[in-house]
């Protein structure tokens, strides 16, 4: 087991590593977590971009601290978790804030508080002890299973208001006059006090766009300055957060400004957003780079988008995998989650990725929406095998998690079993022609329960990372609290209807799982 030492001289390995670290001396210091391992962190635009924010604050510093990739070893070495700026332990911060992306990272957050010496539950701490405060993405569909945790949610953009939050601990004499305070200002939740979800936060365009402080090698994205060429999306696929209803849709950012901002000593480069291929001008952006002799990643390429010019300069950059997504089984569950991908789009881009010399094409695919039926299976194996026949290929399948604050909020999950055989299915249907890289049924079921999950659903998280973190002690939390999923309408028969009571799994369970990790 690792030693005090040896923990501390692996953060020190990291942060040699490092370009663009901040630090700075200020009276308040905010130790900003990330409730996953540093290598996953430090892939995250959202994260690093408020790293940045609180440093420009005129009183406030930011030190990061992570999920350690062994928690165990920091517990059982008795080595209280710090910060990797000045190795201020955590608990003695002024503001804990933490950056949650999706459900299951909410263990990882209880694991950092733990390993700090800090209360889990908000009730049980004082005034002594720092202010806890959680925002991310996870703030534009359900945040509700964080409130027995935190103190204040900073909900949706935080760039602005990440700002008003340190203004207002520094001027506020008290705990309680502080969030009395932050629970009237839009884009603040404050549980305490307040049991409605306020909207999100918008940020002002003068902000954007959001990218990399930090350049790393040590992360998922090795040594790739990330940058959004746009934020939101126009698009209106009924099962996405990220719709054109959320925060007015596509922002676009001029390719003039994405280009200023790339250091030139960055030479690769992520586009990231939700609906890059979506910009107007991305082939300008994408071509610019490329000729400068950069590498150039790109998230969310949308098949309708593609063409030749575009996959061509990915293939020149030094791409050789290129992903987008179908989504639905078939092109009539395409059509009914408005996802609009034609067949023919896939084929096209199919041919682009032979044509520019590509080793795989990957699909990313849901499995499980509601409606769907063999029929559709059937249509996938059809169309799966002819692309294979094109070039190499790959489908991510993923089981449909309903999310709250979309159109298909309360859609019921399909069941563990059900998706496993249609998994099943699947492979033996393109007898190994295509490639299934399947995420585990049950783990999607855990994911569903806290999306659609109260204050309950945090509580049996809760319970469920004391017993171990595995699906069994999953299973019995919710069991346990019960916990069931949000009563909302479904599209059933063409009309809404309640969704009837999901029946508890029943399969095996599987090995203790590390907290924080989602499978």
């Amino acid at each position: 087991m690792a030693t005090s030492w040896e923990l501390k001289q692996a953060i020190e390995a990291r942060l040699r590593d490092e370009e663009g670290t901040l630090r700075k001396d200020a009276p308040v210091r905010v130790a900003l977590c990330y409730p996953s391992p540093y290598h996953v962190a430090m892939s995250s635009l959202g994260y690093q971009t408020i790293y940045r924010e609180i440093h420009a604050h005129p009183t406030a510093t930011a030190e990061r601290a992570f999920l350690p990739d062994d928690p165990a070893a920091w517990r059982q070495s008795r080595t209280p978790l710090y910060t990797y700026e000045s190795g201020l332990p955590v608990g003695h911060a002024s503001i804990v804030a933490f950056s949650v992306a999706y459900e299951i990272e909410l263990t990882g957050l209880m694991e950092v508080l733990d390993l700090s010496g800090l209360p889990i539950l908000r009730e049980e701490r004082t005034d002594a002890h720092p202010l806890v405060v959680a925002g991310g993405p996870l703030t534009f569909s359900n945040p509700v299973p964080l409130a027995p945790f935190v103190d204040v949610v900073v909900m949706g953009e935080s760039e602005e208001i990440i700002h008003d939050l340190l203004a207002a601990y520094e001027s506020c004499g008290s705990r309680d006059e502080l969030l009395a305070f932050l629970a009237d200002r839009p884009g603040f939740w404050v549980p305490s006090l307040r049991r409605q979800v306020p909207a999100v936060a918008k940020a002002e365009d003068a902000r954007l766009p959001a990218r990399s402080q930090i350049v790393t090698p040590h992360t998922e994205l090795r040594s790739m300055f990330l940058i959004e060429p746009e934020r939101g999306c126009s698009r209106g696929c009924t099962y996405c957060v990220m719709r054109r209803t959320t925060n007015g849709g596509m922002r676009t950012v001029p390719p003039e400004r994405v280009l200023e901002l790339i250091p030139q000593s960055a030479r690769k480069v992520g586009l990231v957003g939700a609906a890059v291929t979506d910009h107007p001008k991305l082939p300008a952006l994408l071509r610019t780079l490329v000729d400068d002799g950069r590498q150039v990643g790109i998230s969310s390429l949308r098949a309708d988008r593609l063409n030749d010019e575009i996959v061509g300069l990915l293939a020149k950059s030094g791409a050789r995998n290129l992903t987008t997504a179908s989504d639905g089984a078939s092109e009539r569950l395409r059509d009914a989650i408005d996802r609009k991908t034609k067949e023919k789009n896939l084929l096209n881009v199919a041919q682009l990725t032979r044509k520019h010399g590509f080793a795989q094409l990957k699909l990313y695919l849901m499995v499980g929406l509601p409606g769907e039926t063999q029929d559709d299976l059937d249509e996938l194996i059809r169309f799966g095998t002819e692309i294979s026949k094109i070039i190499p290929l790959a489908y991510g399948c993923s089981p449909f998690v309903a999310k709250r604050n979309t159109p298909m909020d309360g859609a019921p999950f399909e069941g563990i079993p059900e998706i496993e055989k249609k998994l099943a299915y699947l492979r033996r249907g393109f007898q190994g022609r295509v490639e299934i890289r399947a995420t585990s049924a049950r783990w999607a079921w855990v994911e569903y329960m806290m999306a659609q999950g109260d204050e309950n659903a945090g509580l049996a998280a809760m319970d469920a990372w004391r017993g171990g973190g595995s699906f069994a002690a999953w299973k019995r939390a919710f069991r346990d609290r019960d916990v069931r999923p949000h009563a909302a309408r479904r599209v059933e028969d063409g009309r809404l209807k309640l969704p009837t009571l999901a029946h508890w799994p029943t399969v095996r369970d599987d090995a203790p799982r590390r907290a924080g990790s989602a499978g």
